[in-house]
């Protein structure tokens, strides 16, 4: 019985279509991110286990997709297994079996021990791009000239569960500026966002909170050594609610005292600058926090001067539970389609320090590309023309006419133009519904009477109108259409 083709759920494999479509989300982006400075990079899809646990926080690190060494090294692992255990239980041979006299909790446990003595597992699929970023900084420091500004395309992995808008293979486009703890640099990275958005015609809403401001809270509540289960738990008001959040807190043993101290904190009303008042006196007895209002202050202040398309405001319920953020926090909704965050960043001050090189700050942001597609399709703002695709074919009518023919694609090709010429002398009809099936809107028809005359039949597709031209002509028209 044939296998059934199947690929791990999570994953997606794209058409001819979707790959024009996601090519264009990452043109548009490339274009912005080149437009401010910024230089192009790439890093492994595997990275050592080293490099990425611990940076993503508890829950992070369970999403860790590890690899398994393979090749001779893994048989020779077990081989050593099984004499361990014989040596250590000295089972008696039955029909040529081991029967063991031990309970089968002894030996999981024994194969749990080797399997983590053996490192069986010493690399992992990276989980994002900024901490491999990171760990190049830190790798190449004496090669790169900062402050760095770099970007990044590349498909990232998490063993989390598919749903809508959830996928365990996904790309994501992120820029990032390292070496510079200067505020103007996430305002720049706010222009970046709301320039690629405009551009993708997407309505977004752009939150912004400080992870200073976060800590100042933890502070003023008597909870500062739990900022991380604090910040954690607030990330999901949004998905599950005030009342669960709250429940949550408290399992992470938070008292009640403080949980309640929380509470208007997280539910200040009022546009930006009421709220940075207000925080300005619920904080004054923290330092740090009131340092991340006086951050806010100046990156809001900017604002006013940029004519900024999407709305940005505070939001303090934005935690971001990612542990190596240490300034502003960023994430991006779409107004108009029901999706978690479809972009998301913040300052980082001391994440090359893990890797040798302390004190360096960046911050950056990252585009979910494959949830910006989501909405992009479901609201239907692909532009219907995509000069991705074949834009004129050639009807190959016989010999002569094909040779004829591969004169005039070149001509095309050479200025530029995506042109084809169908490979076999099929039925006409057949030829047309090839042009369809790849939605190319033009095809010339080029037979004995049009070569004796230096002309091309030539029919748009879409609306049937049909017209005969000469080479240049046919030229400029593609050029413009």
């Amino acid at each position: 019985m044939a296998q059934k083709p199947s690929i791990p759920k999570g994953t997606r494999d794209f058409s001819p279509m979707e790959m024009m479509r996601r090519n264009y989300i990452f043109d548009t982006i490339r274009s912005v991110f080149k437009l401010y400075g910024y230089q192009p990079i790439e890093t492994p899809a595997m990275e050592n286990l080293s490099t990425l646990l611990g940076k993503y926080g508890e829950e992070g690190d369970k999403l860790l997709f590890k690899i398994i060494n393979s090749g001779d090294y893994l048989l020779p692992s077990l081989r050593e297994l099984e004499q361990e255990i014989i040596a250590e239980f000295n089972p008696t041979i039955i029909n040529d079996e081991y029967k063991f006299n031990i309970s089968n909790v002894e030996l999981k446990n024994k194969i749990k021990k080797h399997i983590k003595d053996s490192y069986l597992t010493e690399k992992g699929l990276r989980y994002d791009l900024t901490v491999p970023f990171a760990r190049y900084v830190v790798q190449y420091r004496n090669d790169i000239t900062f402050p760095f500004k770099r970007y990044q395309i590349q498909p990232v992995w998490r063993a989390d569960r598919p749903q809508k808008g959830r996928y365990r293979e996904f790309y994501q486009c992120d820029v990032d500026v390292i070496g510079s703890d200067s505020l103007l640099n996430e305002v720049e990275l706010i222009q970046i966002i709301d320039n690629i958005f405009s551009a993708l015609r997407i309505n977004v809403k752009i939150l912004i909170n400080n992870r200073k401001i976060l800590a100042g809270i933890a502070e003023v509540i008597g909870e500062a050594a739990k900022i991380t289960d604090i910040t954690v738990a607030i990330d999901k008001l949004d998905k599950i609610g005030a009342e669960n959040v709250n429940t949550e807190l408290a399992e992470k043993g938070i008292p009640a005292e403080a949980i309640e101290k929380l509470q208007p904190i997280l539910n200040l009303q009022g546009n930006t600058a009421k709220k940075l008042e207000k925080l300005q006196k619920l904080l004054e007895n923290s330092a740090i926090g009131l340092k991340g209002i006086e951050e806010m202050k100046t990156v809001f202040g900017y604002f006013s001067q940029l004519n900024l398309t999407a709305e940005a405001e505070l939001n303090l319920t934005l935690a971001r539970g990612l542990n190596y953020y240490t300034g502003a926090i960023i994430e991006v909704k779409a107004m108009d389609v029901p999706m978690g965050s479809i972009c998301g960043g913040g300052r980082y001050d001391d994440l090359t320090g893990i890797f040798g090189l302390p004190g360096v700050s960046g911050v950056g942001v990252s585009f979910g590309a494959d949830r910006i597609y989501d909405v992009m399709k479901e609201l239907n703002l692909f532009p219907p023309d995509n000069k991705a695709t074949t834009q004129i074919l050639f009807a190959n009518l016989g010999m002569e006419e094909e040779k004829f023919c591969l004169s005039l694609v070149s001509q095309l090709r050479n200025a530029g133009i995506n042109s084809e010429i169908y490979p076999d002398t099929s039925k006409l009809k057949k030829q047309m519904a090839y042009a369809d099936g790849k939605t190319i809107p033009w095809v010339a028809i080029v037979g004995k009477d049009e070569m004796d005359a230096g002309i091309i039949s030539l029919k748009n597709m879409n609306s049937g109108f049909q017209d005969k031209v000469s080479i240049n002509q046919l030229i400029e028209k593609m050029l413009n259409y």
